[in-house]
């Protein structure tokens, strides 16, 4: 029995996919529990258009963060900071401190969790901050550590 499935099963799929099944397995598991529907004419047409919209949506989406990664390469931070005896920083430069800056002065909201400073920041001077706009996609941008 053909059956497409509604959501992900283990085993069987994801969710938008035409599976064969056994005919006991379709009739008294999935289509009573809604985890698919028969795969006839009707909702065949009606599966392919929704693969379609989310194929779509998706390349949209990446679109979108590609054209945003391009803006990001190009914005440079300065992130004061107070320095102690012997040149060391009082705290850590984290993402979040980057997040919040970007917001001020940029009007950018990133989320603190897809900022990722390469290497560790011990001083001042300039270091790299990779940003995940996108599973898929990441941008980096200069991060200037200065004396506040």
């Amino acid at each position: 029995m053909k059956v497409i499935l509604q959501q992900d099963i283990k085993k069987i799929g994801k969710k938008g996919e035409v599976v064969e099944v056994s005919e006991g397995y379709g009739r008294n598991y999935l289509l009573p529990k809604k985890y698919a529907i028969e795969a006839n004419t009707a909702n065949m047409n009606v599966a392919l258009a929704q693969a379609n919209s989310a194929a779509r949506k998706k390349q949209q989406q990446i679109d979108e963060a590609k054209l945003m990664a391009a803006q990001l390469s190009k914005i440079e931070v300065s992130i004061p900071v107070r320095i102690g005896e012997g040149g060391k920083l009082f705290g850590s430069v984290t993402g979040k401190d980057v997040a919040e800056v970007l917001k001020q002065t940029h009007r950018i909201d990133i989320d603190k969790r897809k900022i990722e400073i390469k290497g560790e920041v011990k001083g001042v001077g300039t270091y790299d901050a990779v940003i995940k706009v996108h599973p898929e996609i990441t941008s980096t941008i200069k991060v200037h550590v200065v004396v506040d």
